[in-house]
């Protein structure tokens, strides 16, 4: 009786171990296909460029290991580097505020209770989808042309223009700031997202207390949104950092290297001249770059961002009844 008993106790012990192991073999399957992807779109490639950076290498020969000339090169005898380092610095300070201002105004605009305001979020969102694409991009440059729609709305209303300002070296990157402004969409977005989710009793009671439109803004919406505006702070710099696409189309990097930004320049060392190694060696200091900056936003929002969970929430509930 006792063998009966000890064999069957056995067997469902195995059968729950075959159980747990066939659940974390399904598991690696439903993972693989991620797994594999990261391994060789994103672990290899990322690798490898670290590797190539303390390399000569166009790609028709093999390379040849130079210690760091790509890095020394790129500081002290490269006045490019400089160049596009200051445009890319000009053209993230000028379209992120800027994007992220306008976004946060049409968000407080789509919250307001509408009876089209669907339709409307579909339409400003629009803009982003369809904005890195390059039909947008050769219709940004037409417009912006010297006869261009712009121009022609300018002369319209009384304000002679014939200048050509996506050529012009004092309006060139403005244009370009311009388009990405445009693309506010997915900030916008993530913006009403969290408009929806402050309660509407501060803002009830901030009214009853007699606070007016600007008051509720600043002492209620402004630092619960805080955490938004952090997420959209960082995700807008990395993606200025990025931007290529837009002026590879647009201006390639002119009128006298204008708007000759970082990526483009990587872009043209590494595809046009065939000096892998040393774009390699440029992609990683913009890394190096946008880690610095983005620890620095992470460090300063301790002073700026309030959260429900510490004791910013506290003061937040505390301003709603001053």
């Amino acid at each position: 009786m006792d063998n009966i008993y000890s064999t069957t106790l056995a067997n469902i012990f195995k059968s729950k171990k075959l159980t747990q192991w066939n659940e974390t073999i399904a598991g690696y399957i439903f993972l693989g296909p991620w797994l594999i992807c990261f391994l060789v779109f994103t672990a290899l490639p990322f690798i490898g460029s670290f590797a190539l950076s303390f390399t000569e290498y166009n790609i028709l020969s093999p390379p040849k290991f130079v210690g760091l000339r790509n890095y020394i090169n790129l500081i002290f005898n490269d006045p490019l580097f400089w160049i596009s380092l200051s445009v890319t610095f000009q053209f993230v300070f000028r379209s992120v505020p800027l994007r992220l201002v306008f976004a946060l105004l049409i968000a407080l605009l789509l919250n307001r209770k509408s009876k089209f305001v669907a339709l409307y979020r579909c339409v400003y969102y629009l803009p982003s989808i369809l904005g890195g694409s390059v039909a947008v991009s050769v219709m940004w440059k037409y417009c912006f042309s010297r006869e261009g729609v712009f121009n022609i709305f300018l002369n319209s209303i009384g304000i002679p223009s014939t200048i050509s300002w996506v050529s012009n070296r004092d309006t060139a990157l403005w244009s370009i700031v311009l388009l990405y402004i445009w693309q506010f969409g997915s900030s916008m977005l993530i913006f009403l997202a969290g408009l929806k989710q402050i309660p509407a009793s501060y803002y009830e009671a901030a009214t009853v207390d007699g606070a007016g439109t600007l008051t509720r803004f600043f002492r209620i919406t402004l630092p619960l949104l805080s955490p938004i505006i952090l997420f959209n702070l960082i995700m807008q710099i990395i993606s200025g950092f990025m931007v290529f696409t837009q002026v590879m189309i647009i201006t390639e990097g002119g009128p006298m290297n204008r708007t000759l930004v970082y990526i483009l320049y990587l872009y043209q060392q590494s595809f046009r001249y065939y000096r892998m190694g040393y774009g390699s060696a440029m992609a990683w200091i913009m890394l190096v770059i946008v880690a610095v900056l983005t620890a620095l936003v992470f460090k300063s929002s301790n002073v700026w961002t309030f959260y429900e969970s510490r004791s910013g929430g506290e003061k937040i509930k505390n301003r709603t009844v001053k």
